[in-house]
């Protein structure tokens, strides 16, 4: 049985959560944030809080509580205070700056890469920090993963783009024979 289906959602001041139908509606100022519960749970809003209530006693009932009680945590946390990774770059050469909605990096490749920031994403650099903000979660994650992707770190020198609370676990290079 779900933990987290059981507990409410807190709505902060400043937004604001509305149901239309099955779905639910976050709001903050002109952003906003829809979560479809395609009618796999019941959706209330009361004195603050978000409740949610299964609909069955099944086992996938009990996963869709937890999941649109997560979802919808999400995206109330997101419109009111955001979600943020952090990126190193690690590597002789190797650069980020953002120019316009272009995060061109050098990599060590024959040629710049030219990321076009995907909209509700914001990217900031600070010397070989990259930061991805945002108020979408997984938009942030999957941002930060294809940044990650364009070099991944390797294990002899650690070069290569990492998040900055990722551990590295080096390998020892070739020893000479003796």
């Amino acid at each position: 049985m779900s933990r987290i289906g059981k507990q409410p959602v807190a709505i902060p001041k400043g937004i604001e959560v509305t149901l239309d139908g099955t779905t639910v509606i976050v709001k903050k100022g002109n952003k906003s944030s829809v979560i479809p519960t395609h009618g796999r749970v019941d959706v209330e809003v009361t004195d603050g809080n978000v409740v949610f209530t299964r609909i069955g006693e099944d086992k996938q009932s009990s996963a869709f509580w937890g999941t649109y009680r997560a979802l919808t945590s999400n995206a109330i946390f997101g419109l009111d205070q955001g979600f943020k990774k952090s990126l190193e770059i690690n590597g002789v050469g190797y650069r980020a700056a953002v120019k316009g909605n272009v995060l061109e990096l050098q990599l060590g490749y024959s040629h710049p890469i030219n990321f076009e920031i995907p909209a509700g994403i914001e990217i900031t650099v600070e010397k070989n920090i990259v930061n991805v903000i945002g108020a979408d979660k997984q938009q942030v994650g999957q941002t930060a993963a294809i940044i990650r992707g364009f070099r991944k770190p390797e294990p002899y020198k650690g070069k290569g783009v990492k998040y900055t609370d990722e551990v590295i676990i080096r390998k020892a290079g070739k020893t000479a024979k003796k």
